[in-house]
């Protein structure tokens, strides 16, 4: 495979070792003769020590085959969060140190996740594009604020905060970004 076909949440192997992309980056080239780098951030499967390299768009890359499995959260303890198999109800172990990106957009209920496992092993959570989640904490609303108004911090249920329209109020539903963590849109 080409380094031009990366995306966030393939498995590759580099020098032996699996890694989990968390995200591309595509930077293209400031002269003619230059050329596009697609600078790749992740982590190793087993060590969770962070990956960062760029590559050229026709290297090639060997990509690891692994298995999505939709998977619910069924709660978090010191252990980690435990997952269950939505197929074949089996239950898993993923400690949080491996969720560090993901954690912010869990909550209870989430629908849409999915785990990457090869060889029997959890190699990381992919979470859907958005999420849905309470506002816990902000500033009143402002009744009469234009939607194109000013924004505000805004602490959601999972700890997460986001600058949301000041006419939010806490206690409403949003839609976030899970790549970004910017808010879109009320749920």
């Amino acid at each position: 495979m080409k380094a031009n076909e990366l995306k966030k949440g393939m498995v590759i192997n580099v020098d032996g070792q699996n890694i989990l992309i968390k995200q591309v980056v595509v930077q293209s080239p400031s002269s003619r003769s230059g050329s596009t780098l697609y600078k790749t951030r992740g982590q190793n499967v087993v060590t969770r020590i962070k990956f960062e390299r760029s590559y050229k768009g026709d290297e090639i890359v060997d990509e690891v085959d692994f298995n999505r499995r939709p998977v619910q959260l069924l709660y978090r303890d010191s252990d980690g969060c435990t997952f269950m198999d939505s197929e074949s109800y089996e239950q898993f172990i993923v400690a949080e140190s491996m969720l560090e990106e993901e954690l912010p957009f869990i909550s209870d209920g989430l629908t849409g996740l999915y785990a990457l496992v090869a060889d029997d092993t959890v190699l990381g959570i992919e979470l859907p594009p958005t999420v849905n989640l309470e506002i816990t904490e902000c500033s009143p609303g402002i009744k009469g604020a234009s939607a194109s108004a000013r924004t505000k911090p805004a602490t959601l249920s999972t700890g997460l905060v986001v600058q949301v329209p000041e006419y939010l109020a806490p206690g409403e539903v949003i839609k976030v970004n899970t790549e970004t963590g910017v808010y879109m849109s009320r749920a």
